[in-house]
C-alpha cells in the first residue's frame, strides 16, 4: 500500500485492539491484490436503538489504480453487528468479494 492505512472512529471510543484487527484484515486484502494504493476505514455507531442495542457501521474505501471500491455495512440489516468484530469481519469479507470481482473483470 502506497499510503498508510487510515482508521477513524466516530461515536465509538478508539480501541487499539479493534484497530489492530482492522490492520490484520487490511494486510490480507493487500496480499490478495498488491496494487492497492490506499485504504480508509471508518468505524461508527450511529444509532442507539433500545431494542437492538448499539449496532456498528463499517465503511471501507479502497483505492486502486483507476478505480475505488467502497463498502458500507448497514447495521440495520444485521443484528449480529452489535459485536464490533463481527461487523468488521463482514465488511472486510464484502470488500474481498468486490476486490475479487474487480480482478476478474480486469483479467477478461
Amino acid at each position: 500500500m502506497r499510503s498508510p492505512l487510515q482508521v477513524n472512529f466516530r461515536n465509538v471510543q478508539k480501541s487499539e485492539a479493534v484497530e489492530e484487527k482492522i490492520r490484520e484484515y487490511a494486510a490480507k486484502l493487500e496480499q490478495f491484490h498488491n496494487r492497492i494504493t490506499s485504504c480508509r476505514v471508518v468505524v461508527d455507531a450511529p444509532h442507539r436503538n433500545h431494542q437492538k442495542g448499539k449496532l456498528y457501521h463499517i465503511q471501507i474505501d479502497i483505492t486502486l489504480p483507476g478505480t475505488e471500491i467502497v463498502v458500507n455495512s448497514n447495521p440495520s440489516d444485521n443484528e449480529s453487528h452489535q459485536d464490533i468484530y463481527v461487523a468488521i469481519r463482514d465488511a472486510f469479507d464484502a470488500a474481498k468479494r468486490q476486490l475479487q470481482d474487480y480482478v476478474e473483470v480486469q483479467r477478461n
